[in-house]
């Protein structure tokens, strides 16, 4: 397994598909012959087996991402005592044209939205900050400090999900399947995103939650929500579940983790920025959607043009409501109950936005370990297909692919969510 990551990130262009789609579902049999020959894991060799794989992408430029030179232009705005919400990196080097410097230069040639405000809430860029200080004017030292930061988080996740796995008193076994697991290990040590970080905060939550620490799981969450804005969707489910909702503590520490975490935006009014990349974002980009792609092409039969504007408010307000009529109906009552819950919520909001980058699965994955049910594990495998677009010089989506993909995901859905309830019917 670690020579087929290593082959995956070292020498394998991205265009090279159906290379790729071998060796990832090469590692994802591997991942999986592991879990099923470990009765009994000895989790010391686990743990250093995964964190050696790791290790060994420590050089690798990512390959499957261009966000990197975004973070490292961020950070290193923030290093000058610059605001990088202020101004498009494209107005800023013609607007500082004193202080620019060649690594600048070369970051925004390697940028894909040079164009765009930072859409990177402050705690990100905190951490790019670091990587722009030790990184040294040197982009592929900043991309590895970048690394050793997120396989630290990864570190962090490894331990929380064992603690979480034995106060439930459940297999931990099922550990293996993240920490293994190809897409994790290509999407946050590989290609640098951060939704290690937001797994790590929500496990933080749920674990100081169990241990009565009421106060430092808001804070948690309202962390996790500072590192990536989607967690905020979760808090409906904070007001239909008794622990919570009553607990001051929760709510004060929630509060304090979202102003420091928010707060800097108030500096030169840079929340508008911020709001608009946000809402450009929402407003113009698709990439491996499922429902949003059938309801564009009614759009275009109908109207003859991409209807991505009325579209997505819709599916947004959809989203909305059936969160809240989850989170209300179902009530929970003790903390599985409420990762169930939370994994749900990520399902309709994932299976509805225009935009599904593959690493946006992995906070619902690790939290759906702790559940019985099974479309989160089995999406990590079927959104390979969506890599195909990067084989495309146009970066043009297939159709056919799309549809293996969703038709693997809703396959999986259905035996999760309807099988087991038409069984009930049926036998009722």
């Amino acid at each position: 397994m670690s020579a087929g990551f290593f082959y995956l990130s070292y020498f394998i262009p991205r265009e090279n598909f159906w290379l790729t789609f071998l060796i990832y579902t090469a590692l994802f049999a591997g991942m999986l012959a592991v879990y099923f020959l470990s009765k009994q894991p000895k989790w010391i060799w686990i743990f250093f087996g995964g964190l050696l794989i790791r290790l060994s992408l420590l050089l690798a430029i990512p390959s499957l991402s261009d966000d990197y030179p975004r973070f490292l232009w961020d950070g290193e705005l923030v290093k000058m005592s610059q605001n990088p919400y202020l101004e498009t990196p494209e107005v800023w080097l013609q607007t500082h044209p004193e202080i620019a410097n060649p690594y600048l230069e070369n970051l925004i040639d390697l940028m894909n939205s040079p164009a765009y405000f930072s859409v990177y809430p402050p705690l990100n860029q905190g951490i790019f900050y670091i990587a722009a200080v030790l990184g040294d004017l040197d982009p592929w030292t900043g991309i590895v400090v970048l690394r050793m930061l997120l396989i630290l988080g990864e570190i962090g996740v490894f331990f929380l999900l064992l603690k979480v796995f034995d106060h439930f008193k459940l297999s931990s076994t099922k550990l293996i399947l993240y920490w293994l697991n190809p897409l994790v290990i290509m999407e946050i040590t590989g290609n640098l995103h951060f939704e290690g970080f937001v797994l790590l905060l929500l496990l933080a939550s749920l674990f100081a939650l169990i241990k009565q620490k009421h106060g430092f799981s808001g804070g948690f969450w309202g962390l996790s929500v500072g590192m990536k804005l989607l967690p905020l969707m979760l808090i409906p489910t904070f007001f239909t579940f008794q622990k919570t909702r009553k607990s001051k503590a929760f709510w004060i520490g929630s509060a304090l983790a979202l102003i420091v975490s928010f707060g800097w935006l108030l500096i030169d009014d840079s929340w508008i920025h911020f709001l608009q990349s946000l809402k450009l974002y929402q407003g113009k980009f698709e990439f491996n959607a499922s429902i949003y792609y059938l309801l564009r092409e009614v759009g275009f039969w109908i109207k003859g043009y991409n209807v991505i504007g009325e579209i997505t408010p819709i599916l947004s307000g959809i989203t909305l409501l059936g969160i809240l009529y989850f989170s209300w109906k179902r009530k929970p009552e003790n903390p599985l109950n409420l990762i169930d819950l939370w994994v749900l919520i990520y399902l309709i909001y994932l299976v509805l936005q225009p935009v599904v980058h593959p690493w946006y699965l992995i906070p619902a994955f690790g939290l759906s370990l702790f559940t019985a049910k099974k479309a989160f594990l089995i999406w990590t495998f079927a959104v390979i297909f969506s890599y195909q677009a990067y084989g495309d010089p146009n970066y043009q989506e297939s159709p056919i692919f799309l549809f293996i993909e969703y038709a693997i995901l809703f396959a999986a859905i259905y035996w999760d969510y309807f099988k087991n309830n038409l069984k009930l019917i049926s036998t009722s």
